[in-house]
């Protein structure tokens, strides 16, 4: 998880404006005022430019305005037109599909101290599981769920881009490898958490874990590489990490990626890339595998698994619409007013229902694990322990006949 994230790009008028989705929720449109509003939020590029499409100059941006000095006068009268444009949330369908197989809904843990994190893997025995640093609860999930594929890390600071690549590939599998080697039912090994390292590094980059790659395949471990927070890299930085994912096969590794999106999880869902044409199924933030999958790795015959090792609701992003928020726990009223559900836990497994319909659809796609559990005062708002019994419910009400 990030301390902070870049700002989003592209536009939300595919997935916000009814017309053009007559899949958006009528109780979404009734708490946000009428459904033929043309005017949409659009976030801003880094550097305050608006995304480059044909519609870009018929929008309103929205940006967050600066706290006023405190005063005594009253507040100006708005005149019409000047209030900033709702939000309409983009409701698909979330009906449950047990015939689309098992769940892919799993788990992120930041610290095992909660006995609800073995509960809820005993009962709903979750397609994969995340630990950090501390990973001695890794194995007890593979003894009551042996099925569960478990993905470990363990925190590197700093994360320079500095010397050869390989060399420093070489020096950190060396620090670490003396601990790995106590963990033998970790399936796969992260290394660096949510690198951005753009155009000029990524060659680095992608050397650096191509070699962690084959440094960790020497030892018969094998390596997830990756590991891109939400919104990057864009599709051409990501075809210079090609490098990276042709080791990653060659060794029986996965890819791994961090969604998360907010107000709501379809937030950017149908908007497009940069320069890239729309498609329905794809978005900047949630599903932005696809493009790397179908754009880049597909067409080279280069498709290795993927998990979504961070997922989720993230307030962090950038230049959002929505209230002031962080973790899901923040947005449960705002959910509920746009007609995701009755009430706040239910508004956000319908969310999760909704994206685990959609990566179902994907075969190479392991799982998601949510953002956290166990997440002590750091991620209050982000903790998922209370949530766990809702959503290992779910998670079982998928399982069919013959399946997991």
């Amino acid at each position: 998880m990030a301390t902070a994230s870049p700002p989003v790009e592209g536009t939300a008028a595919a997935a916000t404006d009814p017309a053009a989705n007559p899949t958006v929720s009528p109780a979404a449109t009734t708490a946000n005022g009428a459904a033929g509003a043309a005017e949409v939020f659009v976030p801003l590029l880094p550097g305050g430019a608006l995304p480059p499409t044909p519609e870009a100059t018929a929008v309103i941006v929205v940006e967050a305005s600066p706290t006023p000095e405190p005063t005594d006068e009253p507040p100006p009268t708005p005149t019409p037109g000047s209030s900033p444009t709702p939000y309409i949330s983009y409701i698909p369908d979330y009906t449950p599909r047990p015939e689309l197989g098992a769940s892919k809904m799993g788990l992120h843990v930041a610290r095992p101290n909660s006995p609800a994190i073995l509960e809820f893997v005993r009962a709903a025995h979750p397609a994969v599981v995340k630990g950090v640093d501390d990973l001695g609860f890794l194995g007890e999930v593979k003894s009551v769920s042996p099925g569960t594929v478990t993905i470990g890390r363990f925190s590197v600071d700093p994360q320079e881009y500095q010397g050869e690549p390989e060399a420093a590939a070489q020096a950190l599998i060396a620090r670490q490898l003396p601990e790995m080697v106590h963990h033998p039912y970790v399936d796969y090994w992260e290394g660096w958490n949510e690198p951005d390292p753009n155009m000029d590094r990524m060659d680095w980059y992608a050397r650096f874990e191509a070699e962690r790659v084959r440094q960790l395949a020497q030892h018969g471990l094998r390596a997830a590489v990756g590991g891109f927070s939400t919104g990057v890299p864009e599709l051409y930085e990501f075809e210079l990490f090609v490098p990276a994912i042709e080791a990653a096969k060659a060794h029986g590794g996965i890819l791994t990626l961090h969604e998360y999106a907010a107000p709501d999880i379809t937030f950017l869902y149908g908007d497009p890339l940069p320069g890239y044409p729309t498609y329905p199924d794809r978005g900047p933030l949630m599903f932005r595998y696809r493009w790397f999958y179908r754009d880049v790795l597909e067409p080279r015959g280069l498709v290795v698994p993927l998990v979504i090792s961070e997922a989720g609701i993230d307030g962090i992003i950038g230049n959002r619409p929505g209230p002031d928020g962080l973790g899901w726990r923040d947005f449960q009223e705002f959910w509920v007013e746009q007609g995701w559900g009755p009430d706040g836990p239910t508004a956000f497994l319908n969310q999760l229902q909704w994206v685990d319909n959609e990566a179902r659809q994907d075969e190479y796609v392991i799982g998601y694990t949510l953002f956290t559990a166990s997440g002590g005062r750091a991620w209050e708002s982000y903790e998922l322990d209370g949530f766990l019994p809702r959503l290992a419910e779910y998670i079982v009400s998928q399982k069919t006949e013959g399946g997991r």
